[in-house]
């Protein structure tokens, strides 16, 4: 064997190894933290204002559901952000004797309590809610992961939905019409 197929070997391997010992790891713990932050993005500002000048929201409502294997609900929390936007769900993965698998949990944007800045985005997956993939920390007794900020907006940057699945009307109802 060349140099190569060794070093492609023992890399495979090493590779392995490593994934084998993170997914054995996050079986083991006992909590999960879900961290992300929740801000306001204004459109009506500048470009620069708008790219760079998102405010934190105070005491937005972010959830987290997690699914069992028949893809019933089997938990659901929710948290509010602090006075930097930051939410950090705390959850005990055992609930009613099973373990939850963070695989099978979300999380999503509920409410803003902002009078003008109070429209959902999808950016990040706010709106539609966001898978748990690969936590950022797994150390000792921590699993942890750390989410993309989600957005709020304000209803003037909100983008009419033009989609003519909501005109239901028909020709035939028009002709009817007492007018």
């Amino acid at each position: 064997m060349n140099m190569k197929a060794v070093f492609m070997v023992v890399a495979a391997a090493s590779l392995i190894l490593v994934f084998s010992n993170f997914i054995e790891a996050s079986e083991g713990m006992d909590v999960m933290h879900i961290t992300g932050k929740v801000l306001c993005q204004d459109c009506t500002q500048g470009w620069n204002e708008w790219v760079d000048g998102a405010k934190a929201i105070k005491g937005s409502v972010v959830s987290l559901t997690c699914l069992d294997e028949r893809r019933r609900v089997m938990y659901y929390g929710s948290d509010l952000t602090d006075e930097a936007g930051i939410f950090d769900l705390i959850v005990n993965r055992t609930c009613h004797g099973k373990t939850m698998k963070p695989q099978n949990c979300f999380v999503r944007l509920v409410s803003s309590p902002d009078p003008v800045c109070n429209i959902a985005t999808d950016f990040a997956g706010g709106k539609s809610g966001v898978k748990l993939h690969r936590p950022a920390v797994v150390y000792r007794d921590l699993l942890k992961y750390v989410l993309s900020p989600f957005y709020y907006t304000t209803p003037m940057c909100d983008e009419p939905d033009t989609n003519d699945d909501d005109n239901l009307e028909t020709d035939d109802d028009k002709d009817q019409s007492n007018y």
